[in-house]
């Protein structure tokens, strides 16, 4: 509108522009809605009796790109099928979000661990950076939708501030746990339950 419709260079830059936006209003959007009938119960979980080793393999191959742009090693540490009985789908959501996380958060040639083990009658889950962790202060509340540690910074990595709270209600609607762990200049470790398949 300004003049820049026939300069290539400049009208480009701006679809460019324009496009990010969009998709980054679709991403709050497609949250948004999520969250909302989760916490009203819309959605229902449908579990069935499935390989968590598998879905997490197939998760890390998705992710591996992204980790490789931040040089973040995804380190496995688990072996053979493990199953679960849970929603495939809610959980590859859980996965996703919470490796995610660890990638952006964490530091640059950092790591993240994905660790998969059977305890009694539930399978626990555990993902760990080493990054810059959490002040304790901010631990009690990082579940709450829209609720950001570091404000600035999560705006600029164009978070939508409810990742963890569509984490901690799929695991909810589960009826199983999810914890977070971290140290300051250490790093953080989210761990979740699941029912053993």
């Amino acid at each position: 509108l300004e003049g820049g419709l026939e300069d290539e260079a400049v009208n480009r830059r701006f679809l460019e522009r324009a496009s990010k936006g969009v998709d980054r209003i679709t991403h709050i959007l497609d949250d948004l809605d999520t969250i909302t009938r989760l916490e009203s119960s819309q959605i229902e979980i449908h579990q069935t009796k499935f390989s968590i080793t598998e879905l997490a393999n197939e998760i890390i191959d998705d992710l591996q790109l992204r980790a490789n742009k931040k040089s973040v090693h995804l380190k496995k540490i688990f072996q053979g099928e493990i199953f679960v009985k849970a929603d495939r789908g809610r959980i590859a959501q859980v996965f996703t979000n919470l490796i995610t996380n660890s990638i952006h958060y964490g530091k640059e040639q950092g790591e993240t661990e994905i660790r998969i083990y059977k305890l009694d009658n539930v399978v626990s889950i555990e993902i760990s950076d080493n990054g810059g962790g959490i002040n304790e202060e901010h631990l009690p509340r990082l579940f709450e939708r829209f609720y950001r540690v570091d404000k600035s910074r999560a705006r600029h990595e164009g978070g939508t501030g409810l990742g963890l709270a569509i984490v901690k209600h799929i695991i909810d609607s589960h009826d199983q746990t999810i914890a977070v762990r971290s140290t300051v200049d250490v790093g953080s470790t989210f761990t979740f339950t699941l029912e053993k398949g």
